[in-house]
């Protein structure tokens, strides 16, 4: 399958055909994955994050061995996440109040009842950039904050592309201005964590729309780099409305869940295709603002007004509880990341006939203007 550039300046940029970027998602952007999006014209994503430099390292020769083309690693650069905040410096009721929503579930699961802080978190952020230059990957990927710019320099140095995702115009102008080859616009409509390198308010964290977001990042930097759009896009109408405001392609992550590549639980692919796919806004499983399925635990949070633990200390203290959730398949105590639009999917395909469609039907599209 061969697909004419919808765009040629990312083409240029990136090497890919498709303007398709697959976000690096945990869990979810397995080798196989990665490959399959690369191998369809497109540029797959690994997830590093919170992996160990020799997990890293495996990642990348595990995709090296699946394709040939261009494929990226994506690692955040939040402040509270390169470097972890020390639990002990946590304020008690904030950890009291974590805990009470967390231990409120633990009975369903024979869990007992947690008071403690979480352990702290090991450091594997710079461990892994080291990782991804010394294997000197076509593309580095930063989400939730914007690389400096001796760590991009370090990436051209070996021949890396730099793509930054933003979640506002400030930081899409300070990217271009660090150096940042490619810039992704992700608007609130998006799902998974929100690109901010730093924890905000819940009400600035939500805020911009992604048609109102694209717009204002290709008029303050669209001149200088390719920018890709993300958020509520899954499918070719979605793609050509992106372009039509002027962004070189997109970046999907709901849609590329839901397909036979990722690494996604059955369930969780399931709930992305079938039923009230109503999606709400909470920090009560990472401590990032992220959006997510509707369950009874984003609504208990919600209810309980509990403050997050910061940086990824909230995972970690809730750790025995997603991980039951997990491995006993119920829906409602476990993070099911997904976009506002996912209620427009319907079937778990290949991501090469995810790709494939989407950039015929936004060509359709284009063709008709």
């Amino acid at each position: 399958m061969t697909l004419v550039p919808l765009s040629p300046r990312l083409h240029r940029v990136l090497g890919i055909n498709a303007p398709i970027v697959q976000s690096g998602m945990a869990g979810v952007a397995v080798p196989a994955l990665v490959a399959a999006v690369s191998n369809a014209g497109g540029l797959g994503v690994i997830a590093s994050l919170r992996l160990p430099p020799d997990a890293v390292r495996s990642a990348i020769q595990d995709v090296r061995a699946l394709t040939s083309r261009p494929f990226g690693v994506n690692i955040w650069l939040h402040d509270d996440v390169r470097t972890s905040p020390d639990p002990d410096a946590i304020p008690d009721d904030v950890v009291r109040g974590a805990q009470a929503v967390l231990n409120h579930f633990r009975p369903r699961f024979d869990l007992d009842t947690q008071l403690d802080r979480p352990p702290p978190a090991n450091d594997l952020v710079d461990a892994a950039l080291d990782v991804m230059v010394d294997e000197r990957i076509p593309v580095f990927s930063a989400g939730l904050g914007i690389p400096e710019p001796e760590l991009v320099e370090r990436f051209h140095r070996v021949g890396t592309k730099v793509v930054c995702m933003v979640a506002g115009v400030e930081d899409a102008v300070g990217a271009v201005a660090n150096g940042a080859d490619v810039v992704v616009a992700q608007g609130s409509e998006a799902g998974g964590h929100r690109s901010h390198g730093t924890k905000l308010e819940r009400q600035t964290a939500m805020q911009s729309s992604t048609t109102e977001l694209v717009a204002a990042v290709v008029d303050a930097v669209g001149g200088e780099v390719p920018v890709l759009a993300a958020g509520g896009i899954v499918d070719g109408r979605g793609l050509a409305a992106m372009i039509r405001l002027g962004s070189d392609g997109v970046l999907l992550g709901t849609r590329f869940v839901a397909t036979k590549e990722s690494g996604a639980s059955a369930l969780w692919k399931k709930r992305l295709t079938t039923g009230d796919r109503t999606t709400s806004f909470t920090d009560g499983f990472t401590g990032q603002w992220a959006r997510v399925l509707t369950s009874e635990f984003t609504d208990e949070w919600e209810a309980s007004g509990a403050e997050a633990l910061p940086g990824l200390l909230q995972a970690a203290a809730g750790q025995d509880l997603f991980n039951a959730a997990k491995k006993l398949g119920d829906d409602q105590l476990q993070p099911l990341y997904a976009g506002a639009a996912a209620g427009r999917l319907h079937d778990i395909p290949s991501a090469a006939d995810v790709i494939y469609d989407i950039v015929t039907e936004a060509q359709a599209a284009l063709d008709s203007d």
